[in-house]
């Protein structure tokens, strides 16, 4: 399809308008995508590195274009508070879409933008590179339009593509990690072995329930949307238990059903909004401006019963206070539910929003629930780590392990970087020699031993450190490994990580990552090296595959397997 004529600015009325060129996106026809960062999966601020990673690529992004700024008017950089007639082009950092000004090419950002959509944006803060809009009205749906199932999807920041079709938003990721690896890996899409390389995205099959865990919040402050503001709300109308608005952190969006979380959990939530409001319970949600208050978070946890494979619930309340009598009447209405088989309660006496909490107590029934993954039987406190969607977890764990092709007559070492609860290195301990895996948090390295003993498993060794402050004498206590799995969390692996990998030339290594960004990154150093710290690469990326983990959300899973030269 030829490239559409600039659209011609129809609304008069609005000031400062400007045209934009709009280039149709896949599936009409695959047109390059311009990936921003990182796409992560929580709310959490950003570190640094990861800030200077973005504005390293909105830079490059932006390097095509450098010479029509030459030529073109103050316009190029649009001003704060003006309004842009915009068109968007696909999608990037953090599910956010991408257009372009039509003179200059000049990026522009705005957020649930989906590709296709003609809308009026206005400007809100220029950051380097690029301009962040908001979205003011929608002129044009975007393509491959579908009717989102859940009520709260205009609101919520959970599912922001769930009116995009799914083939749409795999075809979004899958394209968008190519990008990636072409522009930030620095790898030549244009010799022959490059589609040998790149693997399709492997879908979800489920789509919906696919979560195994769910964290809601209370709050003091109901948010609403702007047509229900004029609504006046006194006493317990105002409570809200649910998920934080985006933007805000001190108003909840107030929550019925999840359709990410599976049925038993969204009976447990229902229960719980049909009666905590009630005044003769006492019960008050905590207030972050004042600080006062009692319940904090509802973290709900769905798991499989390992003798019969039935769903069982873990329930669990953070509260500012233990004050057991106060949560009775909802322990006593909960535990009525077959499913539930553990009711917690952890105390969290501090000013922050994090619902781990100082002391946890048992209210009901069992302190853990468990889940089988890849023939493994794992037990899950509150706070463990776990992979939020069990079921994919089988694909993404059945596609790590043959990409470590262990030959399964037990001569292999394998090291199991960022093993949090050893999931990955116990399902291959079956196959190896012995496993050693290293991670920074503790209560990880603790379930990882009890995983380990509750599965028989007695060639597997888990350390308690720190990979991003690594010395020389790290390696010094296992054996040189055959196979290296790596599993970094957003930022990716440091630097003093990359040279020791380097330094160790284990024959294979497999990559996961859940940040295409950095993951593009470091197999850039692990295979080109970096050239101004006079390291050179020592690896061939023979494979990379995304697998999309998160249907409806911007988050996207790789395996990468090199091997050495």
């Amino acid at each position: 399809m030829a490239m559409a004529a600039a659209i011609v600015a129809t609304m008069p009325a609005l000031k400062h308008l400007i045209r934009i060129t709009f280039t149709p996106p896949f599936p009409r026809k695959l047109q390059k995508f311009h990936s921003l960062a990182s796409l992560s999966p929580n709310f959490a601020q950003e570190d640094p590195q990861q800030q200077r990673l973005e504005q390293e690529q909105h830079n490059q992004l932006t390097n095509n274009n450098k010479t029509s700024r030459s030529s073109s008017s103050a316009s190029y950089f649009p001003k704060r508070g003006q309004t842009l007639e915009l068109v968007c082009e696909s999608l990037a950092f953090k599910g956010k879409g991408v257009c372009k000004v039509a003179e200059t090419g000049f990026v522009v950002m705005c957020d649930r933008a989906l590709p296709g959509e003609r809308f009026i944006g206005r400007v809100t803060r220029r950051k380097g590179s690029y301009a962040e809009v908001t979205k003011v009205e929608t002129i044009t749906p975007h393509w491959d339009l579908v009717d989102a199932p859940c009520e709260y999807a205009p609101y919520c920041g959970g599912c922001k593509t769930q009116n995009l079709s799914y083939e749409s938003q795999l075809r979004a990721k899958e394209q968008q990690v190519r990008e990636l690896t072409i522009h930030v890996g620095k790898f030549l899409d244009k010799v022959p072995e490059f589609c040998s390389i790149m693997k399709p995205i492997v879908p979800c099959v489920i789509q919906f329930h696919y979560r195994n865990k769910m964290e809601f919040s209370f709050g003091s402050k109901k948010w609403l949307p702007k047509e229900l503001l004029g609504e006046k709300q006194v006493g317990n109308e105002k409570y809200a238990l649910g998920l934080h608005a985006p933007g805000f952190f001190d108003k909840v969006l107030n929550v019925d059903k999840c359709l990410l979380q599976s049925e038993p959990a969204n009976m447990v939530l229902a229960a719980i909004q049909d009666c905590w409001r009630d005044s003769q319970f006492g019960l008050t949600p905590y207030d972050v401006h004042s600080h006062t208050g009692f319940l904090k978070h509802l973290m709900l946890r769905t798991g499989r019963n390992a003798e019969t494979g039935l769903p069982e619930l873990m329930v669990n309340f953070v509260t500012s206070l233990y004050k057991p009598e106060l949560l009775k009447p909802l322990v006593e209405k909960i535990s009525a539910i077959p499913e539930v088989v553990s009711i917690m309660n952890n105390v969290n006496t501090s000013v922050g929003n994090t619902s781990v909490g100082e002391e946890e107590y048992t209210l009901y029934g069992k302190s853990t629930i468990t889940e089988i993954l890849r023939g493994l039987t794992f037990q899950i406190s509150a706070n463990s780590f776990f992979q939020t969607n069990t079921h994919q977890a089988e694909v993404l764990y059945k596609l790590i392990e043959d990409c470590a092709g262990l030959r399964g007559d037990g001569s292999q070492i394998v090291l199991d970087l960022f093993c949090g609860t050893g999931t990955i290195g116990l399902t291959l301990a079956r196959r190896a020699k012995h496993v050693y895996g290293y991670e920074v948090v503790p209560q990880a390295i603790s379930d990882a031993h009890r995983n380990a003993k509750l599965n028989r498993i007695s060639n597997a060794t888990f350390v308690q450190g720190d990979l991003n402050k690594i010395d020389e004498s790290f390696g010094n206590n296992f054996p040189k490994p055959d196979i290296v799995i790596s599993d970094p969390n957003r930022p990716g692996m440091h630097m003093k990580l990359l040279k020791f990998l380097i330094k160790l030339k284990a024959p294979r290594i497999v990559y996961v990552s859940c940040n295409p960004t950095t993951c593009a990154r470091d197999l850039d150093y692990l295979c080109h090296g970096v050239k101004e710290k006079n390291i050179e690469g020592c690896y061939k990326l023979k494979s990379l595959q995304p697998v999309d983990m998160f249907p409806h959300t911007p988050h996207i899973e790789c395996i990468c397997l090199l091997e050495l030269l």
